[in-house]
């Protein structure tokens, strides 16, 4: 999919060159001594998790963790990466999975989809991994598949992204897109918005998402009346805001990732365009970003995901407060977060379900496991994706969403859009 977060220990979306120098700076560092905490406020080196290089023993299985920790993706990667190894450590504690303790192999990204392939063959093919999990942009994603499935192994993917893909070596827990940007379509409508501008970073997920939403506005009455695209990392948006202005849409949809939508929302406050005059619905930004740009500058936008923080639960209640107790009380959940944290559980009840490691039997045992997490009730489907809970939230002051819709129920994935993918299915399920 897409893009975007630091956990916490820095703010996800950091504005000005002079941070992310500074966030790159702390990722090679952190890469360099094996720990898994390059932030501000990170556990100490006694208390953060570090890649192990020793073999395991015959108590214990090796499982990859493969995100991008330096480099424009490692403000929204790093607490996906936090959140992955607290379940790990809660399962190690609880007695691991069928007897042997996890012990997980860190690898670097670096925002470079050719670096993922090289990680992911090195995870699978040196250390011996039985399971990967990782992964943020749809190009990193695409990048991995091939060795994947060369190798007959199994990625667990967090992220939202544009669908259109089908490989029984991957688990794609984040949103379809008819699990995130067509109910949001369907709420804008719901609010009388037939005009849309579509800006987003200049890769598979922002095109394909808009080329499905565009199909859909149409097919509904409305109008695109503007699209965008910018490089990752892309800083300007001066000509950009200048189109929006022009355009004079109702609702600007945005799928830009990782720290330029920093820029992108200062920018538009500089140019007098406010989320009061104009509504913006972002579907890569969350509680992570919104906590680093600064919550004021965004209060009143939109968002649509399967998590907020505030979702009432017993078990996101107790997720909250054991992330909190472990990465610090200042720190903030959101979904890329929890669907890296669910993965790993996920993958033990596969495990559990097939009686062994070895990837392809999980991956088989995997479709319709169905467990409870902090999202609610989520089941794998026999496409290799997530039954999911959508939600619409309006950003407050505080940095948290007040949820405005949902969805009520979970919702069956669809990895192809009828509309704009007809007759597409995953042939292998």
């Amino acid at each position: 999919m897409a893009t975007r977060s630091l956990l916490g220990r820095v703010p996800r979306r950091l504005a000005g060159s002079g941070f992310m120098v500074v966030l790159m700076a702390v990722g090679l560092v952190a890469l360099a001594c094996s720990s898994s905490k390059p932030a501000a406020q990170a556990p100490t080196a006694s208390t953060a998790p570090t890649t192990p290089t020793a073999a395991p023993a015959a108590s214990e299985v090796k499982v990859g963790v493969l995100h991008s920790l330096t480099g424009t993706m490692a403000i929204s990667e790093i607490p996906v990466r936090d959140a992955t190894l607290l379940a790990i450590e809660e399962i190690n504690a609880a007695g691991g999975v069928m007897g042997k303790k996890i012990v997980f192999v860190q690898e670097d990204g670096n925002s470079e989809p050719s670096i993922f392939a090289q990680k992911a063959q090195k995870l699978i093919q040196q250390d011996k991994v039985v399971t990967v999990f990782g992964g943020w942009t749809s190009a990193s994603r695409k990048a991995m598949l091939p060795v994947f499935e060369s190798n007959k192994h199994l990625l667990w993917y967090p992220i939202q992204f544009e669908g259109n893909e089908c490989s029984p070596n991957i688990m794609y827990s984040g949103a379809q897109p008819n699990q995130q940007i067509l109910p949001a379509l369907d709420w804008g409508f719901q609010q009388g918005y037939k005009n849309y501008f579509l800006i987003g970073s200049d890769y598979v997920f922002p095109r394909t998402a808009n080329l499905i939403l565009k199909k859909h506005i149409e097919d509904r009455g409305g109008t695109v009346v503007g699209e965008d695209y910018v490089p990752l990392g892309h800083q300007d948006f001066a000509s950009v805001i200048n189109k929006i202005k022009a355009a004079k849409p109702q609702a600007v949809y945005n799928t830009i990732n990782g720290d330029s939508n920093v820029a992108f929302f200062k920018q538009l406050a500089t140019a007098g365009v406010t989320v009061k005059d104009l509504p913006i619905v972002s579907f890569s930004i969350a509680e992570q970003e919104a906590k680093a740009m600064g919550a004021q500058l965004m209060a009143g936008s939109f968002a649509a995901w399967n998590y907020f923080e505030t979702v009432k639960s017993p078990e996101n209640t107790k997720f909250v407060e054991a992330f909190k107790r472990r990465f610090g009380a200042h720190q903030v959940l959101d979904d890329p977060m929890v669907h890296g944290y669910v993965d790993v559980y996920l993958w033990k009840a596969a495990v559990e379900k097939a009686g062994t490691f070895d990837p392809v039997a999980v991956a088989k045992s995997a479709r319709g496991v169905e467990i409870m997490t902090p999202m609610g009730k989520v089941k794998i489907d026999s496409n290799n994706s997530v039954y999911q809970t959508v939600y619409v939230g309006k950003l407050r002051p505080d940095g948290q969403f007040e949820v405005l819709w949902d969805s009520g129920s979970p919702v069956k994935p669809e990895p192809y859009d009828p509309k704009v993918f007809p007759g597409k299915t995953c042939s292998w399920s």
